[in-house]
């Protein structure tokens, strides 16, 4: 078995020979098509492999092939056939060239839309040529006539094909003198999506998206001409849950977020790679932010995961990072109900004298499936030094056939690998409780949970002799915590998770955390120091290889082989 599959991988790829700008090349004869299905190459997808980037609009590499918009266009070239079908040859033996669409007018050129076309042997393809620099310019003059110009108010300003081509490929003067056909400015397709018709070339890519991607077909083109505009169905709303991908793949500023719109100016934000967290997906995201503000979360492409897709309910899933109910000061309270407001040192140190009085097997900790493997990992170490109960908190919802999961923690399987969880999470919750109300359990630590959603009241909390809370936001059991320390969101900090299908991917820090709160990795890893005598690795990449190392479902995955998109392990 293992000689076939050595024999079929080694099968080697068959190829076309083309011609592109002069140069000879060899293109493989398929590639995969937006479902991963084999097709002939096509003229686009093969300039692309050799590093000539062709104009388009309709084309999208995730979406059935349109070839409606026809910027793609291409001067081309084929071997001439003689009356009998033969090709004819030069004197050297070469297939002879002809270039024009007719054989007694060469001049014509013959044009051919790149993103429909495939390739076929000894095709010859001018990507600069004058009659298709003279081809793009027409079309984009057709597209220009009604289009308004004015880039400066458009949302899409910075990121706008139509805009980008203009300056690369259009004419400096149109010829068009007539008034512009004016259309709805201000069209409400649903509850996350503002149209602009005017601002529309037709390129379809959202009304496939919406038909072949997620399977509503909720968009159409109504009116004819020069008046054709996309619009919903009579007495429908578009408002599925990936409604805001049409954004992403608008290449002109028709659609617009009603969530972004208007405002920022994408030049002015800084981007950060990371993971969102909303459900076990992991879908991967670029955050968009200016000044410490979130402002945005767009997919970003990663075919393993999320291809180029996210879900609006994801997507829109930041704004509680700026909640005022954010804990920010590290607080010391007392049984008599005094407080402190501490720094880091003095309450790491308190709270170290506090914690090694507490006898083995008198600790529980509930940690939580947020929290990123770097954390759980210290967790660890912390449980096993107490002999303690770990455990996190469950969180399920709907799911869908596409990206959403049930699972709406973003790191169970990294829980459940490193330890903190067993395979049915929340199991041992009972547990806890009972230890609790029996006397046995006199300390608890809660990293990133609120234990009053698993029963832990206010009486069960008056047995322990020792409390700690550990969160982002604000809770009951944070406000009768003898120990409070104010954590970051995984927008304010680095690490990494494992998804749900078993893909370590790491996430970048996009913003700062306010006041105190401190990425909970660090003092974390002072609290181990203090209270186990080990010395975790001081920096984020060497404590994910520590943790790698121990932990032979990574199989010693390095930080460094995460890459953008991740890498398999075994759960």
């Amino acid at each position: 078995m293992a000689t076939e599959t050595t024999k079929a991988e080694s099968k080697p790829v068959e190829t076309v020979t083309v011609k592109v700008d002069g140069v000879t090349v060899e293109v493989p004869k398929t590639t995969p098509d937006w479902q991963g299905n084999p097709v002939p190459t096509t003229i686009l997808q093969a300039c692309k492999q050799v590093g000539k980037e062709i104009p388009h609009y309709c084309y999208h590499p995730k979406l059935p092939v349109s070839g409606n918009c026809r910027m793609c266009l291409v001067e081309i070239g084929m071997p001439a056939m003689g009356r009998d079908r033969k090709p004819i040859l030069n004197e050297d033996g070469t297939p002879k060239i002809q270039k024009g669409v007719l054989p007694y007018d060469p001049s014509l050129p013959r044009g051919a839309i790149a993103c429909a076309t495939p390739v076929a042997p000894n095709m010859e393809i001018h990507t600069h040529s004058d009659n298709t620099k003279m081809m793009r310019e027409a079309v984009l003059e057709s597209l220009l006539i009604n289009h308004p110009l004015d880039c400066p108010i458009c949302d899409q300003a910075g990121e706008c094909k139509l805009q980008e081509y203009s300056m690369e490929h259009g004419q400096a003067k149109s010829q068009f003198a007539e008034t512009k056909v004016a259309k709805p400015k201000q069209v409400d397709l649903g509850p996350r999506i503002m149209l602009d018709a005017e601002r529309c070339v037709l390129c379809t890519r959202c009304i496939r998206f919406s038909r072949d991607i997620v399977n509503d077909d909720a968009l159409g083109i109504v009116e004819r001409g020069s008046y054709n505009s996309i619009a919903t169905f009579p007495g429908s709303r578009f408002e599925n849950n990936y409604t805001l991908n049409t954004v992403d793949i608008c290449p002109v500023g028709a659609l617009t977020s009603k969530d972004f719109r208007f405002q920022m100016r994408v030049w002015f934000m800084k981007e950060a790679k990371s993971i969102c967290t909303s459900c076990s997906t992991g879908c991967n995201i670029v955050v968009g932010s200016r000044e410490n503000k979130v402002y945005r979360y767009e997919p970003r492409d990663n075919d393993a995961v999320n291809a180029c897709w996210m879900c609006d309910e994801g997507r829109l899933n930041y704004k509680w990072v700026n909640r005022e109910d954010r804990l920010t000061d590290c607080i010391i309270r007392e049984r008599d109900g005094n407080q402190r407001k501490v720094e880091w040192p003095t309450l790491i140190k308190e709270l170290s004298e506090r914690l090694a009085k507490a006898e083995p097997g008198s600790v529980a900790i509930i940690a939580s499936a947020r929290a990123s493997n770097e954390e759980l990992y210290l967790i660890k170490l912390l449980a096993d030094h107490f002999q303690a109960i770990t455990d996190c908190i469950p969180r399920q919802g709907e799911s869908d056939n596409f990206l959403v999961q049930a699972d709406k923690n973003p790191n169970s399987n990294g829980a459940r690998v490193l330890g903190v969880a067993f395979s049915e999470m929340g199991i041992q919750i009972a547990r806890i409780d009972e230890g609790i109300e029996s006397g046995k359990i006199k300390t608890l630590l809660s990293f990133g949970e609120n234990i009053t959603r698993v029963g832990i009241d206010d009486a069960m909390i008056g047995k322990l002799d020792l409390l700690v809370v550990s969160d982002i936001l604000g809770s009951h059991a944070a406000d009768k915590a003898d120990f409070v320390l104010p954590g970051a969101a995984h927008l304010e900090k680095r690490g990494s998770f494992v998804n749900g299908k078993g893909r370590v991917q790491k996430f970048q820090k996009a913003i700062e955390a306010p006041g105190n709160a401190r990425a909970d990795w660090e003092w974390l890893r002072e609290l181990v120091i203090k209270i186990t005598g080990k010395q975790p690795a001081d920096n984020l990449p060497g404590l994910f290889n520590e943790m790698s190392a121990s932990v032979s479902a990574f199989n010693g995955v390095q930080w460094k082989d995460l890459g953008d998109l991740g890498v398999d392990i075994n759960i």
